[in-house]
């Protein structure tokens, strides 16, 4: 068989002899130990390390901070500066806070330090100009004779101090100074009530005193009125009056000399009084108490004799007035059975007569008086009774402390 004349023309190349064209020589042999030391040095020159970005991170943000224009680093700059002077000045105003308010505790022997504040700023450079703007003292729980000053706060103004530095402050001049002096109607209540009358404010200078008052065992209904007014220059006193005990829903007793005062039935007890035979027997049955209601001795004697008339006589508009306007406080000491037999303990009636309006006034008192300072002036302004208690303002000049 032939081959196809075009196949015979462009013989296939041989790929062995292509191969052997490509080889430049003879193959040298190398020993092993020599490769070995020869790959260990190439690895010793080309060994990698990990590239290092905290380094590079730093010199970009150097970078990036240097190439910021001078006036913006000078703001950056005063900005802190300013921060730390701030904070510097603020604990030296806390230092100083402390440090007066330690010397006001030991100085007015009060039982817990007061609040200090200081105003103005920068507070250092008002120490060394020796001139604070304002100094605001607030002093709770003062002792002011029978009651407490629940508060009492003051804002001195231009205070001109006596000192060499903030450690060596000997005294200060207060050429002004306001505040106000709070009671509060809880501590009136613990005080003077005892667990046993309550204050509460009724209107914008009184306050009203309810609540119980043991008398000789018995516990009788107390209610009065406190007037809260000025006196003098640093004093408050308190008016009190319709001072009232109740003995049940049977008398009233208000404590005084005029015809209104005494001790009284109430409309209450003059209807039992009209109604019950053995109370109103007993009551006529006294010549003082007749002559003192103006009731005849011949409708006595009838009304003694027949429960007919009697009921007429105590039945009448005319008797039952007569008998409101009685003043048993005068007569039960008297007449010890009448007053058992109308519902009334003659002991209780003898305790009465002893609670004098001035006794029973002085339980009540709210009253109280600012201490004189040594140099200077304090005045009381305003008295004003508030909701949660009375409040006082005051005022003064020229007041010296320390040396």
């Amino acid at each position: 068989m032939r081959t196809p004349h075009h196949l015979d023309a462009h013989p296939r190349p041989n790929p062995y002899e292509e191969l052997a064209a490509l080889d430049d020589g003879p193959l040298e042999e190398t020993p092993l130990e020599e490769f070995l030391e020869k790959e260990r040095d190439a690895g010793a020159e080309d060994a990698w390390t990990p590239p290092d970005h905290r380094r590079g991170g730093r010199r970009r943000r150097k970078n990036r901070f240097a190439g910021l224009p001078f006036a913006v680093k000078a703001v950056v700059g005063l900005v802190v500066l300013a921060s730390f002077t701030a904070l510097g000045d603020r604990w030296a105003v806390l230092y100083a806070e402390h440090r007066a308010a330690d010397t006001l505790k030991d100085r007015l022997d009060l039982a817990a330090a007061p609040e200090v504040e200081i105003g103005g700023f920068p507070f250092l450079t008002q120490l060394a100009d020796k001139h604070l703007d304002s100094v605001k003292v607030t002093v709770p729980d003062v002792a002011a004779d029978r009651v407490s000053l629940a508060k009492v706060s003051a804002t001195a103004h231009d205070v001109r101090l006596d000192a060499d530095g903030l450690t060596s402050v000997r005294g200060a001049h207060v050429p002004r100074f306001d505040g106000d002096v709070q009671l509060t109607f809880a501590d009136l209540n613990r005080e003077l009530g005892a667990s046993q009358v309550t204050f509460t404010g009724e209107g914008r200078d009184r306050v009203r005193a309810d609540g119980t008052l043991p008398v000789a065992g018995h516990d009788l209904r107390l209610r009065a009125e406190a007037r809260i007014r000025r006196q003098g220059e640093r004093g408050i006193a308190t008016e009190i009056g319709n001072m009232r005990l109740d003995i049940g829903d049977l008398a009233t007793y208000r404590p005084g000399t005029r015809p209104s005062e005494g001790l009284h039935l109430t409309p209450k007890g003059t209807a039992d009084l009209a109604r019950e035979t053995r109370k109103a027997k007993a009551l006529l049955s006294v010549p003082a108490i007749v002559q003192r209601m103006g009731v005849p001795e011949t409708t006595v004697r009838e009304a003694l004799a027949d429960d007919g008339k009697l009921t007429e006589l105590t039945g009448s508009p005319r008797f039952a007035r007569q008998a409101a306007r009685l003043n048993l406080i005068d007569l039960a000491l008297e007449n010890p059975g009448v007053m058992r037999r109308l519902g009334l303990d003659p002991k209780l009636l003898d305790s009465l007569s002893g609670l004098t309006r001035p006794v029973l006034a002085d339980r009540l008192s709210l009253a109280f008086e600012l201490p004189e300072p040594e140099q200077g002036d304090v005045r009381l302004q305003d008295v004003r009774v508030e909701e949660d208690g009375i409040r006082v303002r005051v005022s003064g000049s020229g007041l010296t402390l320390g040396s």
